[in-house]
Order: structure tokens, then C-alpha cells, then sequence
């Protein structure tokens, strides 16, 4: 027989079990189709523009390289001791600042003399003038006399261009550079030597190339009616950064003849630049405007995605789905593509979130906000070369219990 603690304890174990599975009665099953990890999510957002026809005009970015309109290249004149510099490097000076002193103290003693020899010659043709009157001097001696005194004016304007030149002056109003020679440095012997250079950088000068192949196409195209000539003069200038600098500037000159060496045409244009932003031998890009288009789609060039079957947008149907449209680019408009083929007006394109966009998924179309940051491209960037690649995070492995993990040997 069992002992009565034995039959107390199963008892007490039996009625722990019948209140368990009440409790668990209690809760309720969980309800179907309640919010999963993915299930009720919105639709993303991705950025649109309607592509709609209109006028559009054409253009095409040229390199260029930045010019002062206007460059001076002072040099010592004469020959002596560079004694001080007068003029701070680097700042904008006006036309004729005195910029450098040379040791002057030779050229005034050779002024003094020709000023004393000038006293003399003129002192002996007024004693002879009234004693030619009288016979008492010839023709030949007064003549002499008087080619004397023409020679040491001669001399003495010489001798006061010598003394003035010794004080280097800006030849025009401008920015001067760094001083190419240090102050008791001998300078003017034998050639006239630099000593500073001015650059006039307000305005500033731009001259850019076209090819002449595409300038024959342009008027080729304007003869045939499918484009019209542009007017404008105004032109644009891209940085090196990509960016467009604030102020317009004008074409000022075309030339008339190609190039032998490039097969291109030199033009030239000037921009304003009061704040000094755009210096001298820095390459940029010139907007020139070619020609006017009637009936053009043109859409941000971000939106054209490129492949080994060509180009292509994305594209937001009326349900919402997006659909790759192969398309073909013809002419640039400022920053946005001509669209030759494959857009007829309407469709709704997108140009910004194309990673969120894969074909056939469901999305959510939003104006595009030009202004707005970039979202991402349809493919990830390349590294440029030397540049380290991208970091991959791998996901751990779930640990594994050291009991399955045996188990699992067995």
C-alpha cells in the first residue's frame, strides 16, 4: 500500500495541472490578420514630374578657361637697387599707385646736371641773339648754339623719365599679385625685369570652344526647320563642383576661322564678378544656348537610368505600378534631357527614390521638389579608383543551445 504523504502529493500535483489549463482557457487565440512585420505597410514615396511638351532651349556645355579682362606686367625701367615695396600683395590697387621705389639718387644727380647744362645752353643763345643782329656772331655759331641748347633739354626730359620711372607705378586698376623680387635686389640690368603683375578680375573674361562638326550640324538642323536659331546672348557658367555660378554673363566674340589643330571655334564671353569669387586659369563650362525647340519633353536628367539595352525611365501608371520606359536622349536643355522617343506627354516619371521603385511594385507619387535632397540612384555609385570599398555588415548566426548543438553532432 501506499503511504498517505505519496497520495497527498499526487493529489496536490493533479489539481496544480486542472488550474493551469483553466487559466490558459482564459486567454484569447490571436486574431488572424492582425499587423505582421511587413503586412499594412504603405506604399513608398517616390518623387514625379510630369513630362509635358513645350518650347525648350537648347543648349551645350563647353569648357573653357577664366581670363582677366585686362593684365599689366610691370617692369623696372631702369636700372638700379629695389629699395621698398609700396603696396600690399594681394590687394586691389588703382591706376597709377606707386607699387616700388628704386634708389633714385643717380638719376636725380644726372637730372641736376641737365638741368645746369640746359641753364648754360640757353644763357649762350640769348647772349647771341642780339650780337647775330649786329654781325658780331655768325649764322653757323648762333645755330651752334641753339643746337646745343635742344640737345640738353633733350637730355634733361631723359633724366626726369628716368627719375619718375623710378618709382614703378599700376598701369591699371586691378589686383596685384605676389612682388617677384625681393626689396635690394638689383633690378633693370640688362632687360627690364618683372616686377609684379596686374589682373583686372572685374570683369572677368571666359573663352570657351565649340567644335566646328557641331556647329555644322546646328545650322544644318536650323536650314531644315526642326530647330530655330537662339537669339540670346546670355550665357552660363558651371563650376568645377557642378554648381551654376549666380550671375549671367554675355557673349562678347566668335571667331571667324577654325582652328587647324582642334577642328573647333574660339568664343569668348564676360562675367560679371564683384565679389572676386572666379579667378584667372580656373577650367570651367560654358552654357551656351545653340538653338530654340518647339514641342520638346524635356525631364531632369536623374531620371534617365542607362543599361546595356540603352536608356530608360520609370515610369508611374495610373494604378500606382511602376513600369521601366526605354526612351531615347536627344539634346541637353540646361540640366534636363531632351527626350526624343518613348515619351509622348502625361506620363508620370520618377526622378527621385528609384531604389524604392522596382518594376511592378505598388508606389506613391509625389510632386517632385527640386530643391529637395537626392533620395538615391537606381544603382549604387563606383567607387572612385583608390578609394576604399564599401564596408558589408554580415548578420550573426542565431546561437545555437549547447544541448541541440550535441544533439545536432549526433
Amino acid at each position: 500500500m501506499r503511504s498517505p504523504v505519496f497520495v497527498a502529493s499526487i493529489l496536490a500535483i493533479v489539481a496544480s495541472a486542472l488550474l493551469a489549463a483553466c487559466g490558459d482557457g482564459d486567454k484569447k487565440p490571436p486574431q488572424a490578420g492582425g499587423p505582421g512585420p511587413a503586412g499594412g505597410m504603405p506604399p513608398p514615396e517616390v518623387d514625379v514630374v510630369t513630362a509635358t511638351a513645350g518650347s525648350a532651349t537648347l543648349t551645350q556645355d563647353l569648357p573653357g578657361r577664366l581670363l582677366a579682362v585686362r593684365k599689366a606686367e610691370v617692369r623696372a625701367r631702369v636700372e638700379g637697387v629695389l629699395e621698398k615695396r609700396l603696396f600690399a600683395e594681394g590687394s586691389d590697387v588703382a591706376s597709377g599707385t606707386p607699387l616700388f621705389r628704386i634708389d633714385s639718387r643717380t638719376f636725380q644727380a644726372a637730372a641736376d646736371s641737365a638741368e645746369a647744362d640746359v641753364a648754360a645752353a640757353k644763357a649762350t643763345v640769348d647772349r647771341y641773339k642780339p650780337l647775330l643782329d649786329i654781325k658780331a656772331v655768325s649764322q653757323q655759331e648762333f645755330e651752334g648754339a641753339l643746337a646745343k641748347m635742344k640737345q640738353a633739354e633733350a637730355q634733361l626730359a631723359k633724366a626726369k623719365l628716368d627719375l619718375e620711372n623710378a618709382v614703378p607705378r599700376a598701369p591699371i586698376s586691378g589686383r596685384a599679385g605676389r612682388a617677384l623680387v625681393t626689396e635690394g635686389a638689383l633690378v633693370g640690368k640688362g632687360d627690364a625685369t618683372h616686377l609684379v603683375t596686374i589682373e583686372q578680375l572685374d570683369p572677368i573674361r571666359v573663352e570657351f570652344t565649340q567644335s566646328y562638326s557641331d556647329l555644322l550640324r546646328l545650322q544644318q538642323a536650323v536650314k531644315a526647320g526642326k530647330q530655330k536659331k537662339s537669339d540670346s546672348v546670355s550665357v552660363q557658367l558651371v563650376l568645377e563642383d557642378g554648381s551654376l555660378y549666380a550671375e549671367k554673363g554675355r557673349l562678347q566674340f566668335t571667331d571667324l576661322a577654325v582652328d587647324p589643330a582642334s577642328g573647333a571655334v574660339v568664343l569668348r564671353a564676360e562675367f560679371p564678378n564683384p565679389k572676386r569669387e572666379l579667378l584667372p586659369g580656373t577650367f570651367v563650362r560654358v552654357r551656351f544656348p545653340q538653338a530654340e525647340m518647339d514641342n520638346a519633353i524635356r525631364i531632369p536628367q536623374r531620371a534617365v537610368l542607362g543599361g546595356p539595352q540603352g536608356q530608360s525611365v520609370l515610369v508611374v501608371d495610373a494604378e500606382g505600378k511602376v513600369a521601366p520606359r526605354p526612351v531615347k536622349t536627344g539634346a541637353m536643355s540646361g540640366a534636363d534631357f531632351v527626350i526624343s522617343d518613348g515619351l509622348k506627354g502625361g506620363e508620370q516619371v520618377i526622378v527621385n527614390g528609384l531604389q524604392k521603385a522596382r518594376p511592378g511594385s505598388v508606389v506613391k507619387a509625389v510632386p517632385w521638389n527640386s530643391a529637395a535632397p537626392i533620395m538615391g540612384g537606381a544603382s549604387p555609385a563606383v567607387p572612385a579608383a583608390g578609394a576604399a570599398a564599401p564596408a558589408v555588415t554580415v548578420p550573426a548566426a542565431p546561437a545555437v543551445p549547447a544541448g541541440k548543438a550535441a544533439e545536432a553532432k549526433k
